[in-house]
């Protein structure tokens, strides 16, 4: 049997066939001793293409207070210009109840939430990904910790050997010296 299959077996409780991908390549990294750490977002974000990279963006800025009060700021100069028009000329180039602005509006969301959920997609992909790898770390981690606490046992029953030893030898001269001492006038 492999290390892989034999850690599997012994740590885990399953053969190594029954894994799933995640867990193999967890078990081979812990028997081959290998790091299994690495950056996921920065793998993730290099495979990025133009248009996923535009999402982010566009969902950034529209997520912000920056769009929020540039977007307050377009609709009060628009209604106070048709206001400001109307007062002064008596019509306006969009008349109440600004229906030109509602086209604007209505194209803006449109267009706006569709892009708005690629990005979400991509960042819970990426989130998802972080999670397994995670997970991934984790479990290393715990196996790692179960072998140190195998060598560990495995020294301290040594060194109670040892120490077992020692004694013995320790008796065998302290009766060699009450014999000698008992022999002795």
């Amino acid at each position: 049997m492999n290390p892989s299959g034999e850690l599997a077996s012994k740590y885990l409780g399953i053969p190594f066939e029954s894994l799933d991908e995640q867990a193999q390549r967890v078990a081979r990294h812990v028997a081959e001793g290998r790091h299994i750490a690495r950056n996921v977002t920065k793998a993730y974000d290099e495979g990025t293409t133009f248009g996923q990279r535009a999402a982010d963006v566009v969902a950034s800025f529209g997520g912000s207070w920056t769009f929020v009060g540039l977007f307050a700021a377009v609709m009060l100069i628009w209604v106070g210009l048709n206001a400001f028009l109307l007062t002064s000329r008596g019509r306006t180039f969009d008349p109440y109840p600004f229906i030109l602005l509602n086209l604007f509006l209505s194209m803006l969301a449109a267009i706006q939430a569709p892009v708005i959920l690629m990005s979400q997609n991509r960042h819970s992909e990426r989130d998802r990904l972080n999670a397994e790898h995670d997970y991934e770390v984790n479990l290393k981690a715990e196996l790692d910790i179960m072998l140190l606490h195998e060598k560990m046992d495995l020294l301290r029953e040594k060194q109670w050997e040892e120490l077992l030893v020692i004694q013995k030898e320790q008796l065998a001269i302290l009766s060699t010296l009450i014999q000698k001492k008992t022999l002795s006038p």
